[in-house]
C-alpha cells in the first residue's frame, strides 16, 4: 500500500524521537546520573539530524518549486523540475512543468503575434503616432516617420518639436484635440505650401484615442489619407456610370410622363375617381424619379466654374431667406472672382446640413476670414451646435453615395467638394469642442 507524504512525515517524526530517546538513554546509563544534561543535548541533536535527513527530499523539492515560481514572477519559463521519486511531490513537479511549458508556448505565440502586428503597423499607409501625457513620442510607424521626419526615427521627440516644420494645416490638425477632415498640398511635407498650389490637394482624416497602460495615460493619433481612396479617375468612372443610367432612365420616364398626360386628356370626360388616382400616382412617381435623377446628373455634369466678381451682400441675403444663420464676421472686402451659382449651391448644402444636424436655427453661423499667409485666400466657415459626426462618418462624408440620412442621396457633400476643388480650393470638416460641426471652405483669391 502506498503511504501518503503526510503519513511518512509522521513516521519520520516518531522515528526521530525514538532514536533520540534511545541515544539519550544510552548516554545517561553509560555515563551516570550526572550526565542528564548531556543526554538531553544528545537527544535533541539526534532528533534534529534524523529529521533533517528524513525530510531532505521534501526540503529540496519545496526549494526547487520556490525558485521556479520566482522565475515565473520574472517571466522566465525556461526552468523545469526533475522528479524526486515521491508520488505526491512528483505530481506537483509534473503540474509545474506543464504550467511552465504552457506559459512558454503562450509567450512564444504572443511574441510571434506582436511581430506580425508590428510588421502590419509598420507597413500600413496610415500614420500612427503614440504619445504620453508629456507629449513625448513613444511609438511611430514607418508612415509617421516618413511624414514627420523624412523616414528618420522620431521616438523620444516631443510633439511640439516634431510638428515645428510641418505645413500649417497638418500642424493645426495635430494641435487640435478634435477629430475631422483637413486638406493640404500633396508636396507640402517636402516644403511646398499647404494650400495645394504646388501639388494636388490631399484630403486627410485625423482620429484620436486614449488608453492607460502601466498607470500612464497614452494618446494614439491616426492619420488616414482619403485622396487615394477617391482619385480623379474613380470620380470620372462614377460620373460616366451616372450619365449612362440617367440617360436610360430619362428615355423611359419621358414617354411615361407624356402618356400619362395623354391619358388624362382622353379620360377627362369620365367621372372615374380610381382612374384619376392611378394617373396621379404614376405622374407623382415619374416626377419624383426625374428629380432623383437630376440630383445625380448635377454631380455628373458639373460644368467648369464661370468666375465673376461676387456680390456678397446679395448672396448672403438670398441664403438667409432659404436657411437662416448668424453672420459672425464682416463680409469679404477684397473683390473675388468665383462662380456665384456654384458657390451659392455649396453654401446652401452646408447650411441645410447644419439645420438638419439637430442644431437650432439661431446656433447656425456663417463666418468669413481673409487669409494672407502663405497664400492669399478666403476662408468660409459654417458652424452649428448639433450632434456632430462620428469618426466613421467623418472619414466617409465626402465619398459619393454615402449618406446617413434615410432619404439622402449621398451627393450633397461630394458635390461641394467637386465645386470647391474645381475652384482650386479645399473643404474640411471637424467636430467642435463646444459641440456640433465646423465645415471650412478655403478658396484662393483671384482679384478682378
Amino acid at each position: 500500500m502506498m503511504l501518503s507524504l503526510r503519513t511518512k512525515l509522521l513516521f519520520s517524526n516518531l522515528l526521530s524521537c525514538l532514536l533520540a530517546a534511545v541515544s539519550g538513554a544510552l548516554v545517561w546509563f553509560t555515563l551516570g546520573d550526572d550526565t542528564l544534561w548531556l543526554a538531553i543535548i544528545v537527544m535533541l541533536a539526534v532528533c534534529y539530524f534524523c529529521s533533517m535527513w528524513l525530510t531532505r527530499r521534501l526540503s529540496d523539492s519545496l526549494q526547487a518549486l520556490e525558485i521556479g515560481l520566482l522565475n515565473f514572477k520574472d517571466n522566465d519559463f525556461s526552468v523545469s523540475l526533475h522528479p524526486y521519486g515521491e508520488p505526491q511531490l512528483d505530481a506537483l513537479v509534473s503540474l509545474y512543468n506543464q504550467a511552465s511549458a504552457k506559459l512558454r508556448s503562450e509567450r512564444q505565440f504572443i511574441y510571434q503575434r506582436e511581430l506580425m502586428l508590428d510588421k502590419v503597423i509598420q507597413n500600413s499607409p496610415n500614420v500612427m503616432l503614440l504619445i504620453d501625457d508629456n507629449q513625448r513620442v513613444i511609438y511611430a510607424n514607418g508612415a509617421a516617420r516618413h511624414l514627420f521626419n523624412h523616414g528618420v526615427k522620431v521616438e523620444g521627440m516631443l510633439l511640439s518639436e516634431l510638428i515645428m516644420m510641418l505645413p500649417d494645416a497638418l500642424k493645426a490638425a495635430l494641435n487640435s484635440e478634435q477629430e475631422g477632415l483637413f486638406s493640404m498640398g500633396g508636396n507640402s511635407v517636402e516644403g511646398a505650401d499647404d494650400m495645394g498650389t504646388d501639388g494636388d490637394v490631399e484630403t486627410w482624416h485625423i482620429s484620436r484615442g486614449r488608453f492607460t497602460q502601466n498607470n500612464q495615460q497614452h494618446h494614439l493619433i491616426l492619420l488616414k489619407q482619403l485622396t487615394k481612396e477617391l482619385n480623379r479617375q474613380e470620380v470620372a468612372v462614377w460620373k460616366k456610370v451616372i450619365r449612362i443610367i440617367s440617360h436610360e432612365l430619362n428615355n423611359s420616364v419621358a414617354p411615361i410622363a407624356s402618356m400619362v398626360n395623354s391619358g388624362k386628356f382622353l379620360t377627362q370626360h369620365l367621372d372615374n375617381s380610381k382612374l384619376q388616382l392611378i394617373f396621379d400616382t404614376i405622374e407623382n412617381r415619374t416626377t419624383h424619379l426625374s428629380q432623383f435623377i437630376s440630383h445625380y446628373a448635377e454631380f455628373a455634369k458639373l460644368p467648369l466654374p464661370q468666375k465673376q466678381l461676387i456680390d456678397w451682400p446679395k448672396m448672403t441675403l438670398q441664403l438667409a431667406q432659404q436657411y437662416p444663420f448668424k453672420l459672425l464676421s464682416s463680409l469679404p472686402q477684397t473683390p473675388i472672382k468665383l462662380d456665384g451659382v456654384q458657390l451659392e449651391q455649396v453654401l446652401i448644402n452646408l447650411l441645410k446640413n447644419a439645420h438638419e444636424s439637430g442644431s437650432s436655427a439661431e446656433s447656425v453661423a456663417l463666418i468669413f476670414e481673409q487669409i494672407t499667409h502663405p497664400v492669399v485666400g478666403l476662408l468660409i466657415k459654417v458652424e452649428d451646435e448639433g450632434s456632430g459626426m462620428s469618426s466613421e462618418v467623418l472619414s466617409q462624408a465626402l465619398l459619393p453615395f454615402y449618406s446617413t440620412k434615410q432619404s439622402g442621396t449621398g451627393i450633397g457633400l461630394p458635390l461641394c467638394r467637386e465645386i470647391i476643388e474645381a475652384h482650386g480650393g479645399r473643404i474640411s470638416m471637424q467636430n467642435r469642442v463646444e459641440g456640433g460641426l465646423s465645415v471650412k471652405v478655403w478658396l484662393p483669391v483671384l482679384q478682378g
